[in-house]
């Protein structure tokens, strides 16, 4: 589809949804939460992870639902057990929609593996063209309601005549990336975890520390300093970093995530630093 992950997701949760009860982590993106704003939210443990146990319950209890769920988190990282999810939604009769922006790229996505209903990827994270898109469909879901209609344009899912250009370029930066993440992730989660131990000894916690992340991205949290100071502190050094997601550029309130985790005072406390791919160790400064 000719539009951004996050418009996948909008279009994932409209025509998937359609006379179903919605379900949607605590952590999930704006996007989501924008799309879904009365859907059921499932509780997630300190360190991000979504309680499948609930999840069973839930869909046990009633009708068929359409859950949301992303793999990676896009503020800590964390990684969510996606495939056990699928595996609750396919037994109960439930869908289930997987945000995979975050998470494409770094590791492996796979819509086979994971046993999802549908999966949203974007451009602009594999350092594609902005404004593109994907929204992945299992096989079995052929009818689905379009968010955007028109003239018929991708099998009458998303009216509109596709970029085409934005597209070959989302092709390319996909066959680029492919084979090439996984050694280059291992050698940005060296350089985050060094910068996290050095971070620790001067006072910081790490927020979801204990669960699989991804190899880019750490919160790290200073109690008793405001995130927006240390945001302002930073940038004054010459360091980037955010007081929440990279799309929420000027928000100061506490991240929802982080609240969802159960950090309390701590949510408001609390930087997102994201490595690129090109850092180098020289940037990341350590002390032994």
């Amino acid at each position: 589809f000719t539009s951004g992950g996050t418009e996948a997701d909008a279009l994932a949760v409209h025509a998937l949804g359609c006379d179903r009860p919605i379900i949607r982590g605590a952590t999930e993106h704006d996007a989501i939460r924008a799309a879904a704003p009365d859907a059921a939210v499932l509780p997630v443990d300190r360190q991000g992870i979504a309680d499948l146990d609930v999840l069973r319950g839930w869909l046990a209890a009633g009708p068929p639902a359409l859950v949301c769920l992303m793999l990676a988190n896009n503020e800590t990282g964390t990684i969510q057990p996606v495939a056990e999810a699928a595996a609750l939604c396919r037994a109960h009769g439930a869908l289930l929609h997987v945000d995979a922006v975050q998470a494409a790229g770094r590791i492996p996505v796979d819509l086979v593996a994971l046993a999802c209903h549908s999966l949203a990827l974007s451009a602009h994270k594999l350092g594609g063209p902005t404004g593109v898109g994907a929204l992945l469909l299992a096989p079995e879901v052929t009818v689905i309601a379009p968010l955007i209609t028109g003239g018929g344009q991708e099998r009458g899912r998303r009216g509109g005549t596709p970029a085409v250009a934005a597209i070959a370029g989302f092709a390319a930066v996909c066959d680029l990336t492919g084979d090439q993440a996984q050694p280059g992730q291992a050698r940005l989660g060296v350089l985050r975890d060094r910068a996290e131990a050095t971070a620790v000894r001067h006072g910081a916690l790490v927020c979801g520390g204990g669960a699989a992340r991804l190899a880019n991205t750490t919160v790290l949290a200073l109690p008793g300093v405001r995130a927006e100071t240390q945001v302002i502190a930073l940038d004054l050094d010459g360091i980037a970093v955010s007081a929440g997601a990279a799309c929420s550029s000027g928000k100061v309130q506490a991240s929802h995530v982080l609240s969802a985790m159960g950090l309390g005072e701590l949510a408001g406390q609390a930087i997102r630093v994201s490595l690129p791919w090109n850092v180098t160790e020289d940037a990341i400064r350590s002390e032994e």
